[in-house]
């Protein structure tokens, strides 16, 4: 074998400079030298490059897809009306597809065509990420509650203070007619999207590492597939960075007038282009899968089955029919006699306590991230009041790089000291403490609430939580305006109060259109003493204080510090979970882990952390009929 290897090294000699040339020839005399030549010239052939190329961008392409679902999650609700725990069914829907085909593709997969197979799953992942985008083109414009809309058809006499809700442009109070709404279930189109996502993603890593595994060498296969989580890590980052940048955009971009929009991107109301990256993920993912049409079944050479083939033949030579009917009889009671095994390996492994708890640990741990991570955009723009592009460049190019250098630095880690299952469960443990501990600083750093009067404050401005003491939607300062509860509109008052609209204001006047409107003569706000006496109010909420800045800053520092303990934790835990058991049984230990925290976590978080974070809601949006769309403002305490 080693006489093969020097011959290997100067074969590649003459492609080299003569530097590199000479280099090889010293390196056949000693054996560590050659291996690092060897571990950057591996052979290998023009099909297993093309395919481990092809898989490592599936794999980043798998995961840019569920990246953009999440960047753009609080953008769903907007846009479809719909509540968080509601979203939370909406994106538990790929974990849905891939548990209804796992154990058919792992079973029968292996037998077919498996590159082929790999393709038509990356086509049914392209086509859920376009079936995902499709609602945006037949749901219309996006519409929302403005004052100014309405004030581009009156007369300059108008007051937002005498409007009632018969208004162009404003949601009528419910009667009969609101039989005939037409309720959307769009939000379905998602559903479906994920599940086909789900179902298309299900066999990248079983038949895609097996595949591998079947041509590359024992030696080679570790670096192979560092090279497919290396790549597949860069493709969250890639997905919140677009999520970032189609967040800036207005939702019906190219179709209406931009400067006729009166929000901004720090708006509750606004919708950033979230369907354009559910088409950039359908292409994506379409590109992907091409490559695995043209790779055969196997990459054995005919040189590597010959010798197999001719000691077949002998063997058959000199064996008997009757061995032959032996040999199927044998195979037809092999699929009962594996199912026996089965069942006898699963009690064995659900036998072993240390792997329960090791398993029930995983599955908190995996609950607590799928639904923190599914919400903390959202929750970074209720709490410190950032625009949901910033929210997702933070987690994107921040937070998900720092997961990455803790999960590297706890494997280099345990490989430099050899920890044994004693030391890795010691270093699990203390991690893990220190990240929860760290994490739990979180509540230290948040904001107040926003001063909205009638939600938060009284119009006097004293501030009060409407979850602890009642706070009355309406004043003697705007007794006489027909004010509706459900609409939010909100205005920014020259006294630093937010009012839900011009009309809770108690504005008599209005100038300008857009984004430039500005209302005057105020009651309310002349009541609350203003600076200078000016009873202005401009659209908007109030600017966040510059103290909620700083402690913006300080959470992303908590949340990063946090997140590379609580990373450096996981490799230690994982390889507990594999140790812990019997090697005969690591396979199952592996798939059962996945199958209980799919089923258990991937499922059901984002549903129950959503209806915990919609009790968190102050107002909620309204259709005509008076059906509950999407909340508009929560409670900071209650939801931190």
């Amino acid at each position: 074998m080693w006489e093969s290897r020097k011959v290997l090294c100067v074969d590649f000699r003459p492609q080299f400079s003569n530097e590199t040339a000479s280099t090889c020839s010293g390196i056949s005399l000693m054996k560590k030298n050659f291996e690092s030549c060897h571990l950057f010239f591996p052979e290998i052939s023009h099909h297993e490059l093309v395919f481990i190329a092809a898989l490592s961008f599936t794999y980043f392409s798998k995961v840019f897809s569920g990246s953009i679902m999440k960047s753009c999650f609080t953008q769903l609700e907007r846009r479809f009306g719909i509540s968080s725990s509601t979203a939370g069914i909406m994106d538990g829907g790929f974990e849905l597809g891939n548990l209804l085909v796992i154990a058919f593709v792992s079973y029968f997969g292996a037998k077919l065509h498996r590159p082929r197979i790999i393709g038509l799953g990356c086509f049914i992942m392209s086509l859920g990420s376009f079936l995902t985008a499709m609602p945006h083109f037949f749901m219309g414009y996006y519409k929302y509650d403005t004052i100014s809309r309405a004030s581009d058809t009156l007369t300059s006499s108008f007051s937002p203070c005498s409007l009632n809700q018969t208004l162009p442009g404003l949601k009528e109070i419910p009667g009969p007619g609101c039989k005939k709404e037409e309720i959307s279930y769009a939000w379905i189109y998602v559903l479906l999207g994920n599940v086909l996502r789900g179902i298309g993603e299900t066999p990248i890593g079983p038949l895609g590492i097996s595949y591998l595994d079947d041509f590359a060498r024992e030696e080679d296969s570790p670096l192979y597939i560092g090279c497919l989580h290396t790549i597949g890590m860069i493709g969250p980052m890639a997905g919140y960075l677009l999520g970032s940048v189609i967040a800036k955009l207005y939702v019906d971009i190219g179709f209406v007038d931009l400067s006729a929009i009166t929000i901004t991107p720090t708006d509750a109301r606004w919708v950033g282009a979230w369907w354009l990256g559910f088409l950039a993920a359908g292409v994506i993912n379409l590109i992907s899968g091409i490559p695995f049409l043209f790779l055969p079944k196997s990459l054995k050479t005919k040189e590597e089955d010959a010798p197999s083939k001719q000691n077949l033949d002998s063997v058959k030579a000199h064996r008997g029919e009757s061995h032959t009917e032996k040999l199927a009889t044998e195979q037809g009671l092999g699929c009962l006699r594996n199912l026996k095994d089965f069942f006898k390996s699963l009690k064995k492994l659900l036998s072993n306590r240390m792997y329960l708890i090791m398993l029930c640990m995983m599955l908190l741990q995996a609950k607590s991230f799928i639904g923190y991570l599914t919400y903390n955009p959202k929750y970074m723009e209720q709490q410190y009041g950032q625009a949901a592009s910033r929210s997702n460049f933070i987690i994107g190019e921040i937070s998900l790089p720092a997961v990455s250098i803790g999960m590297f630095a706890g494997g280099l880690i345990m490989k430099k000291y050899k920890l044994g299952i004693v030391a890795a469960t010691k270093m699990s443990l203390i991690l893990s403490l220190l990240g929860y501990l760290i994490s739990i600083l979180n509540f230290l750093v948040g904001c107040d609430n926003r001063t909205v009067a009638g939600l938060t404050a009284s119009y006097d401005g004293y501030v009060m939580c409407r979850h602890g003491r009642a706070v009355p939607f309406y004043s003697a300062c705007n007794s006489d305006c027909s004010c509706s509860v459900s609409q939010w509109d909100p205005v920014c008052g020259a006294n630093g109060i937010t009012y839900m609209s011009a009309c809770f204001a108690g504005c008599k006047d209005i100038r300008g259109s857009g984004k430039e409107t500005v209302f005057h003569n105020c009651s309310c706000i002349e009541q609350a003493g203003s600076m200078m006496g000016n009873s202005s109010a401009v659209l908007g909420e109030c600017q966040r204080s510059d103290n909620c800045s700083k402690l913006f800053i300080y959470f992303i520092m908590i949340k990063v510090v946090g997140y590379l303990f609580l990373s450096l934790a996981a490799v230690p835990s994982f390889m507990i979970l594999i140790r812990c058991v019997l090697p005969e049984l690591k396979a199952l230990a592996m798939g059962f882990q996945m199958l209980i925290i799919r089923s258990l976590a991937g499922i059901p978080a984002p549903v129950y952390f959503g209806a915990v974070i919609d009790r968190a809601c102050l107002v909620w949006s309204r259709t005509s009929c008076g059906r509950r769309g999407a909340c508009r403002i929560y409670d900071s305490n209650v939801y931190r």
